[in-house]
């Protein structure tokens, strides 16, 4: 059986699509947001792709599990419950099934994800 690899080239330089406003902003500041090369894998059910934020102040709504690599900026993520996470460049973050929380974006943050 052929092993197909889905790639993601030149993360910190991929042109993204339109940008759009956060779909649950809080604050008068009102983030938006753009993803590039997303691609979905559905013989695994997961997808990738890079993700760009400006700063602003708003909900995550994803049930999925994701995982994520910082390219640039900064930002604090809150997870209901849970204690504020800073997050910048080079770092990685697996958020579980079902994380819901607050993301406050201080500078530009681009990111690659997986969700799965």
């Amino acid at each position: 059986m052929t092993q197909v690899l889905t790639v993601v080239r030149q993360a910190e330089n991929s042109p993204l699509g339109e940008m759009a406003p956060a779909k649950l902003p809080i604050g008068d500041v009102v983030a938006h947001a753009a993803t590039g090369q997303h691609q979905t894998d559905e013989a695994v059910n997961a997808s990738i792709g890079v993700w760009e934020s400006t700063p602003g102040v708003f909900r995550r709504h994803l049930k999925n599990r994701e995982f994520s690599h910082i390219i640039s900026g900064s930002c604090t993520f809150t997870p209901d419950g849970g204690e504020p996470v800073e997050l910048r460049a080079g770092d990685a973050v697996l958020f579980p099934e079902n994380c819901e929380g607050v993301w406050n974006i201080h500078e530009a943050l681009r990111k690659t994800y997986v969700l799965f």
